[in-house]
């Protein structure tokens, strides 16, 4: 921990547009020639287009120019499949040299990657945001590297709102309820999106934990689901926004984000949590867009969720010194800022984080560039949080029902965790 915070001072002292070292000693490439690696991605083209294979294409070409004694094959994959598809790889016993998927705990947890110090450079290593560091750990070694992270803010349809008669978005809950309950007054359909279906429901729901002081785990990094702060969160979303009607015509158990976020590009919702790539949707299709930090129960919420896609070195070939290289190739500024200004996404790094918040290209950009450092994510370095959430997306709906008590929903939850965390 000590490391850490010593590298992190020293990567916030960096300049702009910092040049890694190559991470291992010696020539690369094999002694009997090149060396192969393959690298794994997901597709971040949301329209079906090939922008990710073109991103990927150039900058491997760039790489190989600069590194003659390595070659790098790319596969791109859908997101609905490359999780699987890595997995899939890895039991035949083909695993990839790289692959930049959703979750890296259960290879860490079988010793099948390598840690982020045995590939990068030091000034790599060290221009990590914080939060993505840690979240990157298993067992207090980091093993998931962030590739790309975002966040969350309340957005509100700017003219719904001065239709309605508001004149500033809400910053406290007490607040919102009162915002809701005059959109709906003025016959807005969702006054407040709700999405606790099963599609994304672990998010919205860490968000709400997050801004009424509670989360998902203690201070000892167990989960604990039916805290006072998480029992009193989902009692006041039942009482104050679901029985009050200003939730619409969709219970939240059954209303998944896409179709909130649609909604909310269609006009006809009037606040939800959302991220940078709606907002762009929303634009495009003439909604007016406001967004703001997400209200807590005073004031602004101490923290908001952050969310990060991880790339990672499996050690099957042992090609650490040539992945260590890429990899740091593509941590370079230019290549993350090139990626994550293509996709509206947020960069992973320190450096890249400063540049695109002074560019006034991404303006749009630095509410959620502000929030970043100081977000939590979800707790992805267990490997029991695929099941967790799991259970979370089917069953968190229930608490917000009419009658319902949150704290036996949550208290469920809650023991299903608990057995699958000690099972880790």
């Amino acid at each position: 921990m000590q490391r850490r915070r010593f590298l992190g001072l020293a990567a916030a002292a960096t300049t702009l547009g910092l040049t890694a070292g190559l991470s291992g000693c010696g020539t690369l490439g094999g002694d009997d020639g090149d060396v192969t690696l393959k690298l794994v991605a997901a597709d971040y083209d949301l329209t079906g287009g090939d922008t990710t294979k073109k991103y990927w294409d150039g900058l491997v070409a760039s790489f190989e120019a600069k590194n003659p004694g390595v070659k790098v094959q790319v596969q791109v994959e859908s997101w609905n499949d490359v999780d699987r598809k890595v997995a899939e790889l890895v039991k035949a016993g083909q695993a990839p040299d790289i692959a930049q998927i959703g979750a890296y705990a259960d290879y860490a947890a079988a010793d099948q990657l390598y840690a982020a110090d045995e590939l990068l450079s030091i000034p790599v290593q060290a221009n990590f945001l914080a939060p993505l560091v840690d979240a990157g750990e298993y067992k207090h070694t980091q093993y998931g590297l962030p590739f790309v992270a975002s966040t969350r803010l309340l957005f509100f349809n700017e003219e719904l709102f001065e239709k309605a008669g508001l004149d500033a978005p809400p910053t406290t809950w007490a607040e919102l309820a009162s915002a809701a309950g005059k959109l709906k007054k003025k016959g807005v359909t969702y006054p407040f999106a709700l999405p606790l279906g099963p599609e994304e429901a672990q998010a919205e729901t860490m968000m709400w934990l997050l801004s009424g002081g509670g989360g998902y785990t203690d201070g000892t990094g167990h989960y604990k689901f039916d805290s006072d702060a998480n029992i009193r969160t989902f009692d006041w979303l039942r009482q104050n926004l679901v029985a009050e009607g200003l939730t619409g015509p969709v219970a939240p158990g059954e209303l998944d984000r896409k179709e909130a976020f649609a909604a909310f590009a269609r006009g006809e919702v009037g606040m939800l949590n959302g991220h940078p790539s709606l907002m762009q949707e929303a634009e495009k299709k003439g909604v007016k867009v406001g967004k703001i930090a997400l209200p807590g129960v005073d004031g602004k919420a101490k923290a908001t969720m952050g969310v990060a896609d991880w790339i990672m070195g499996f050690k099957q070939n042992g090609h650490r010194k040539e992945i260590g290289a890429f990899l740091d190739f593509v941590f370079s500024d230019e290549n993350v800022l090139r990626f994550a200004g293509d996709n509206d996404l947020l960069p992973a790094t320190i450096t890249a984080s400063a540049a695109m918040q002074s560019d006034p290209q991404h303006a749009n950009l630095r509410e959620f560039l502000e929030a970043l450092p100081d977000s939590q994510l979800p707790p992805v370095g267990k490997t029991s949080w695929a099941q967790v959430s799991g259970t979370v997306k089917k069953d968190i709906g229930k608490a917000v029902v009419p009658g319902a008590k949150a704290s036996e929903v949550l208290g469920r939850i809650g023991r299903q965790a608990t057995v699958a965390e000690s099972a880790e």
